[in-house]
């Protein structure tokens, strides 16, 4: 009874994969587009800071630093900010803060890439499944004795492959790309965070307390 309930099912076809594989083709394009969009924009604000944060801390201007980072939305600008608003508890605290906002924070770098990694890996199989699905269903078709009817569904069950392998192929090389685009921000993160801890470090070697705007003064 079992088997006959899904041999039913196999005998609707492939044609329900390929609407999945349609379906998942337009989320993977989506994540796709928004997550160029994103770090193309966090990579525009990372290079302002990059930039212009060293001056403001050679300067001594821990002020204008904390000005500049609160300003930037991108995920470099939140952990600065959070550093610098520590900077008069010491180093430890600076350090914690800016530990602590990277791992909140990192959320926002690889959003939805899971997803998108999920499609690359498991496309071929839902492809395959369809190209056993029209095997199976064109194998019933041979007793019509139709060669048309059973020449589609070998036909079929082919493209369900194919199309899974054109949804995964994208699917995968974004994945890596963004992963590298997550790595790439994550160790600039640490660079600009090593920067300010190495401004706290100075200040406290010097006995002298960094003036920090009021509002900064706690998280």
């Amino acid at each position: 009874m079992l088997t006959e309930l899904f041999l039913r099912i196999a005998f609707i076809g492939a044609e329900w994969v390929l609407w999945l594989l349609l379906l998942l083709s337009f989320i993977s394009v989506g994540i796709i587009v928004d997550r160029l969009l994103f770090f193309r924009s966090n990579l525009e604000e990372d290079e302002q800071l990059n930039n212009q944060l060293p001056e403001f801390l050679r300067a001594g201007d821990i002020k204008g630093a904390w000005e500049l980072a609160s300003a930037s939305d991108s995920v470099a600008g939140k952990v600065l900010t959070a550093g610098l608003q520590t900077m008069r508890r010491g180093s430890d605290a600076c350090s914690e803060a800016m530990q602590s906002a990277k791992a909140r924070f990192k959320g926002l770098l690889d959003a939805r890439l899971s997803v998108l990694g999920t499609i690359g890996a498991n496309a071929p199989f839902i492809g395959l499944m369809g190209t056993v699905l029209g095997v199976i269903k064109a194998s019933n078709d041979l007793s019509a004795k139709d060669p048309d009817k059973i020449m589609f569904g070998v036909f079929q069950a082919l493209i369900a492959t194919a199309v899974g392998l054109f949804v995964a192929i994208p699917a995968v090389v974004a994945y890596n790309f963004f992963q590298r685009k997550v790595r790439t921000a994550m160790a600039q993160i640490d660079s600009l965070a090593h920067l300010v801890l190495a401004n706290v470090h100075a200040a406290e070697h010097r006995g002298t307390a960094n003036q920090v705007p009021q509002s900064a003064k706690a998280i």
